[in-house]
């Protein structure tokens, strides 16, 4: 299984054992401890510097989770995923370079409902 599908796994058992209703923060920190049991690496709330015309700003930009130095992964809890949701991790990784990223919303029924994939277009990255 490739590692979009593991990770989409570890968050498919995680729903599975909580359901939908609660907060972001909880569903983060368990989808951390399913992530160190699955043996994946991953780094949380990894830092994310914005560059503008050559200097480096500390926006206090944070991915909830940066996967195998690869994959972003932002955790949500809301009511539906609206289309600012996918330009902040489409942003995300344009800003880190990062070709791909999990938008994954736990407030569903269905967890596959919940689950936004996007791919960074060679012609979207930083050069």
């Amino acid at each position: 299984m490739d590692l979009t599908g593991r990770v989409i796994a570890a968050a498919l058992d995680v729903h599975r054992a909580l359901g939908p209703g609660l907060l972001e923060s909880a569903y983060e920190e368990c989808l951390a401890h399913e992530l160190t049991l699955r043996s994946i690496p991953f780094l949380r709330q990894h830092l994310l510097p914005v560059e503008y015309k050559g200097v480096r700003l500390d926006c206090a930009y944070r991915l909830d989770f940066l996967i195998s130095d690869s994959l972003v992964v932002e955790v949500k809890s809301v009511d539906a995923l609206h289309p600012i949701h996918d330009a902040q991790l489409l942003s995300y990784l344009k800003l880190g370079g990062w070709p791909l990223g999990l938008l994954i919303n736990f407030n569903v029924v269905l967890l596959r409902d919940g689950i936004h994939r996007k791919i960074l277009s060679l012609s979207s990255a930083p050069r």
